[in-house]
């Protein structure tokens, strides 16, 4: 029999460390449990956030399939803030940081117990890429188990999920809706336990889970009030053992060619621009070299085929309806448009996971064929300028159309684009700027979702554009630029503007430019000193000290 515990063996077996294995004794582990292999079980469990609320009831499944298979599992938590409730606060500038302190304390638990291999189940946004960041620095056999989606509320008839609460309060300040129907919106909008339903942030972090091989199939689209997904639990040890057993490790599935595969199915989907900052910080982690322009050459060669929220209508419980993400995966597979022979958490490839897997039935309205797409080339544009020389992201689904040229109206807060988009202040014809909302200036980099959904709640989504350093949600659609670098709080160019300078972003030929000349430019360099930061101290000033560019993946130990 293959030796298993490699590293638990370290303080189980050692007669050195008496102490250790005293510990041990007093967990109840008998004496054939010291010979056991030692698994980390850990997940992001939150209960005051609909996403991770559920998280510690799959922890126990887990243990108990890992006991079923004659292992020893030991459960912990880490953090998990929720986007959701955070959003438009000062609150979420600990967001994206969050990441970092995810895979800082699970690297931490496990290399410093001695784990022979880990599971970990996220279920909110910055959980799933934060769990794969410390599963490739540890590099010890491990899965990822996706909490799964919510549910869709409803009221009037109408399907509801999380965005709909936000771009609410746009409608109910036109008074397009009564305040009796904003409240029941709101109380509607998320009814029970899972992550944001549309194919927002942590349902495109999942399908990228997926399809890199990381978790088992269909955990993308099991729901987290499902037996499916207790089922995926209670095989967890069954394919842990296996991965113990052949040492496959997650740098062997964690490739450059598994994270094409991702950035493919992801874009296909619809997905949320985080899946660009998450995808650069992972490959950096896997020892695989992904850039900005990866992304450009992959969406403009990639069509998006799901008519998934919050572009589209439908939400992952419609597409888990129709076959789920191993559907999807199928399908772009057979169209050439994705490498089967990748390893995958189950000791197989891509393609065989998907073998007898049922083809799409393109009768349905969730997923299009790709001779009859929803766009013929991805959303996600990369777009370069004297606005932006290191880059930015946009998302441009079509819909919003692909050119626009106006007038700058100059933000340096969140708050205060909101006020003025709720005052109406905002005009046709604007581009809306917010500054200093980067990775160093937030610090955090926070999301926009807030001003977003304000726009098109008051009816402006295909009038106004919105530019920033800062980034979106996935639940964010309409003109919009994120990721601008360099940010405006390092000097960037972002930080020069002022209002009433004319803005042009062309997303065909995938620009964006300040129409002034280089005299005026130099002059506003001259003259531009840092604002002041708003912490002198903290995790997030320690954030501010280490971080890297968006352009990079907002990575802190970039040596």
């Amino acid at each position: 029999m293959k030796k298993i515990n490699r590293f638990s063996s370290r303080l189980t077996q050692d007669l050195n460390l008496p102490a250790s294995q005293a510990m041990l004794y007093a967990t109840g582990l008998q004496d054939l449990d010291m010979h056991k292999s030692q698994v980390a079980i850990v997940s992001n469990w939150y209960e005051g956030n609909p996403c991770n609320m559920h998280l510690n009831k799959l922890a126990h499944h887990v243990k108990k399939s890992i006991n079923n298979y004659k292992m020893v599992g030991f459960r912990f938590n880490t953090i998990g803030i929720s986007d959701g409730i955070t959003m438009g606060t000062n609150g979420m500038k600990y967001s994206l940081p969050s990441r970092e302190l995810i895979a800082d304390s699970i690297e931490s638990m496990v290399v410093a117990h001695y784990h022979d291999g880990l599971i970990a189940i996220p279920g909110c946004d910055k959980n799933l890429p934060g769990s794969l960041i410390a599963i490739l620095r540890i590099n010890r056999p491990a899965i990822i188990i996706y909490g799964g989606s919510i549910s869709s509320g409803c009221y009037n008839k109408k399907k509801l999920n999380i965005v709909s609460s936000f771009e609410a309060y746009g409608k109910w300040l036109k008074n397009k809706i009564s305040t009796i129907s904003y409240n029941n919106i709101i109380k509607n909008s998320c009814p029970g336990p899972g992550a944001c339903g549309g194919m927002y942030t942590a349902n495109t972090m999942s399908v990228i889970l997926e399809v890199l091989g990381m978790t088992l199939p269909y955990s993308s689209s099991n729901l987290a009030i499902s037996k499916h997904k207790i089922n995926e639990c209670l095989l967890s040890g069954k394919y842990l053992k296996l991965l113990l057993e052949k040492n496959i490790k997650p740098k062997d599935i964690v490739t450059n060619e598994s994270i094409k595969n991702a950035i493919v199915l992801s874009i296909a989907l619809g997905g949320s621009t985080n899946l660009v900052l998450h995808l650069l910080a992972i490959a950096r982690y896997a020892n695989v070299n992904i850039e900005l322009n990866d992304f450009q050459y992959i969406s403009k060669h990639t069509p998006v085929i799901a008519n998934l929220k919050p572009s589209g209508q439908f939400l992952m419980e419609d597409l888990s309806k129709i076959g789920g993400t191993p559907a999807v995966i199928k399908y772009l597979y057979k169209e050439g448009l994705l490498n089967g022979d990748c390893i995958t958490v189950t000791g197989k490839t891509l393609k065989e996971n998907i073998s007898d897997v049922k083809d799409i039935d393109f009768k349905q309205k969730v997923i299009y064929s790709i001779s009859k797409p929803v766009s013929k080339n991805g959303h996600v544009k990369i777009l370069y300028g004297n606005l932006a020389p290191e880059g930015s992201v946009a998302k441009i689904t079509g819909k919003e159309g692909e050119f626009f040229k106006g007038v700058a109206k100059v933000f340096d807060s969140e708050k205060e684009a909101n006020d003025a988009i709720l005052n109406k202040e905002i005009t046709k014809g604007q581009v809306i700027v917010i500054r200093y909302v980067g990775p160093k200036g937030g610090p955090g980099m926070p999301e926009m979702l807030k001003p977003t959904s304000y726009i098109i709640g008051s009816g402006l989504g295909s009038k106004v554009a919105l530019i920033t350093d800062g980034r979106f949600s996935g639940g964010t659609h309409g003109f919009v630029v994120g990721h601008i670098t360099p940010e405006a709080q390092v000097g960037g160019p972002i930080s020069l503007i002022e209002n009433g300078d004319t803005i042009t972003i062309d997303c065909v030929n995938n620009t964006i430019n300040l129409d002034i000349n280089k005299y005026e430019y130099k002059k506003r360099k001259m003259k531009w000193t840092p604002k002041p930061l708003s912490c002198n101290r903290g995790y997030l000033y320690k954030y501010y000290k280490t971080v890297s560019s968006s352009s990079t993946g907002c990575i802190t130990d970039n040596i």
